[in-house]
Order: C-alpha cells, then structure tokens, then sequence
C-alpha cells in the first residue's frame, strides 16, 4: 500500500511539472505521450534513487575481509581499479568505504550484546592487531647496592603474617593498627624506670612518643612521594636563615595582606603600619557610549596637536627649566672664584727679588724689594723652624 500510495503521488507531481512547463495552456493526452520525459521513466529513476539511498546491509566481495573488531579494523584485499575513472573517482572511493564500513557493522553486530539503561552496549574482544607504541618501553631501573649484595649472598626477603597472637588475649591478632596484638599503650599500669623521673607522668610521655612516631611516618610517606615525583621537600637543601633583612619582611608583610578574597581591600592595618607602596592601580578606560561632545572634543584636540609642527610648550615647566640652569651656572662660578682666592695666597710671598723666599718662589726674578712678612724670605703660611 505504501509503495502504490507514493507511486501515485510521484504522478500526480510528474504530471504537474508536465503541466507547468507546456504553459498555461490544457495539455492534450498526444502531447504528454509525446514527452521527453514519460511517466514510466520517472518513476524508474525515482525507484533507483530510493534503492541508492537504503541500501542493502549485505554486501558480496571477491576477497573476504579481515577484520579487528578490538581495534575496529578492516583490511580490505580487494584490487580497486582507478584507472581512466577520473570523473567519477571520489563516487567509487566513497561507495567502497560505505560498503567497507557496513561490513564492519556487521561483525559488530555479532557479538554479544546487553541493555543498560535502554542502550545496548557491545564489548569488544582483546585487539589482534599489535599497534606501535607512541613513546619507547620504559628502560629497565638498574638493582640497588642492596639488591646486588642480596642477590650474592642470597639472602631472601621473608614477608611477615599479618597476624600474630597475642598472649593476653589468647587469641590471633592484626600485627599493626586498630586492636594490634601486644599493643603496649592499652596497659593500664606502666613500671617506672630507675633512670626516670618518679615525678613524670609516664602516661603523657608515652603519648607523646607515639605522636612523634606518627609524625616521623607521615614525613616520610611525604618525602617518598616527593622523591618519586622528583619535586623538592621541604626541609630539605638550602636551610632557612637565621634573620631576613628589612626589604624581605615588607616583601613577606604585602604577600601575605594580599593573600586574601578581597586582595587586601578590606583588611584591617596594623598600628603604626606603613601604607603599601607600588601597588598596581586599576586601569580605567573610557566607556564605549557615554559622553559624545567630550570624546568629540578629546578627538579635536588629538587632531590639533598632530597638524602642528611644533610640539605644545609647557611655560611651567619650561621656567623651572630655565632657573635651575641659571642657578647651577650660578653655582660653578661661584666654585671658580674660590678657587682662585686661594690660589693668590700661596703666591703672595714670591712677588720678585733674589733673596730667599718660599719653596714654590725660587728663581723668581725681581729687586731686592720683594716683600716678606716676619723674616727674610719667608711665606705668610710657612711655620718657623729651629734657627
């Protein structure tokens, strides 16, 4: 009934499109015989085309395939002949991975299958074919000093019972943990030794060696892992020291204040605590629709300054400029001067004359008149000696 109901409804369509190309014109039965396209040759072409689209899940090869369901795998042995078939290449090559895949399907469909939850689920088999690894095998870790001498000696390690009985009890026990055998810190009578102190509390010392115990293992769970995992202990290495330097505690001091929710936003300062210094502001960027008159006038600006030459001038800036330099120019001379001051000193004594003067005025040329002050040839700063 479905296949006459959708042949009668592909004549009706075939008919209309008869009718709308002949024009608007009635088409007379002489002329729809006389079409190119029958009736008859529509409805084989759209029979073949349904026939395409659900195509039959049995597929017939020369050459069986050979399957890897593990992997999903087919390897097809079948020779595919592309010669002189350029035009239609990319029909055959999808045809053949469509009919490669359904086999595929099929083998898939032969194993074993279960419903979970309304889904049917397949496990696949162990893979057959042996793919090639992505990383090369691990290298073999060389035996320990122990593990040689062991080997030599032949010595074998012997795995303790998880059990051992316990006499007070009279029955067989975990040899560790939760309600061990001969577990000494169950007794509730502990004999004090002669060395010990009879004031001390037994009781709280056996505590405490037991949390120091427990604290000792827990390091060294940690420390193994870390050893495996190549990443550094803590505790280990380079020691901390003794005292930090003024710039690492304001270092440790701001890490910490901006270690919370709120960065430090919102957290109390300690007295006499200084305020932060070099933290980062927070970028405030104008909004993309706001005020358009003062974008327009930014905009103006900006313009402005790019036509000129000459860059904008600061008077300001340029006047403090100006009289820093005139007070530096200033400041030379005045160095300058002083210099020269007491340059004219050490020379006062050696104004002319043969006699004897200063160290620093000999052969200096001129009369007897050469002036000297408190003896013959002497400088004004030159002290007396023995006569």
């Amino acid at each position: 009934m479905k296949k006459r109901s959708r042949n009668n409804s592909v004549r009706k369509f075939v008919t209309q499109l008869m009718t709308s190309n002949c024009g608007a014109g009635a088409v007379t039965r002489a002329e729809s015989s006389m079409a190119a396209c029958s009736v008859e040759d529509v409805l084989a072409k759209a029979e073949r085309d349904e026939a395409e689209r659900l195509k039959s899940i049995s597929v017939v090869k020369e050459l069986e395939l050979e399957f890897d369901v593990g992997n999903l795998l087919a390897l097809d042995k079948n020779p595919v002949e592309l010669r002189g078939r350029s035009q239609d290449r990319e029909e055959l090559l999808r045809a053949l991975a469509r009919d490669n895949v359904q086999l595929l399907v099929n083998e898939i469909w032969k194993l074993p299958a279960e419903r979970t939850d309304d889904v049917l689920v397949v496990k696949l088999p162990e893979a057959s074919t042996k793919l090639p690894r992505e990383k090369p095998l691990p290298k073999v870790r060389p035996p320990t000093k122990w593990e040689q001498f062991a080997k030599l000696k032949g010595i074998q390690k012997k795995k303790k019972t998880n059990l051992v009985w316990d006499e007070v009890h009279k029955e067989w026990r975990r040899r560790w943990g939760y309600k061990r055998g001969k577990d000494d810190t169950k007794e509730w009578l502990i004999e004090v030794p002669e060395t010990a102190d009879p004031s001390e509390d037994q009781f709280a010392k056996r505590n405490k060696a037991k949390k120091e115990r427990v604290a000792k293992n827990e390091f060294n769970r940690l420390r193994n892992i870390a050893r495996a995992s190549k990443t550094p202990v803590a505790g280990l290495g380079l020691a901390p020291r003794a005292q930090q330097s003024k710039s690492e505690l304001a270092q440790a001091v701001s890490v910490a204040r901006t270690s919370t929710a709120s960065v430090g936003k919102f957290q109390d300062r300690l007295p006499k605590e200084k305020a932060p210094r070099n933290t980062g502001k927070k970028r405030k960027f104008q909004p993309l629709l706001g005020d358009f008159g003062n974008e327009k006038q930014k905009q103006l600006e900006m313009l402005k300054v790019m036509e000129t030459k000459k860059p904008r001038l600061d008077v300001t800036k340029a006047v403090n400029k100006q009289l820093r330099e005139d007070e530096e120019e200033e400041g030379r001379t005045r160095r300058k001067k002083g210099s020269g001051k007491k340059g004219d000193r050490g020379k006062r004594g050696a104004a002319g004359g043969k006699g004897k003067g200063a160290k620093g005025a000999k052969g200096s040329k001129g009369g007897k008149g050469a002036r000297s002050t408190k003896g013959k040839g002497r400088g004004p700063h030159m002290k007396q000696g023995k006569r």
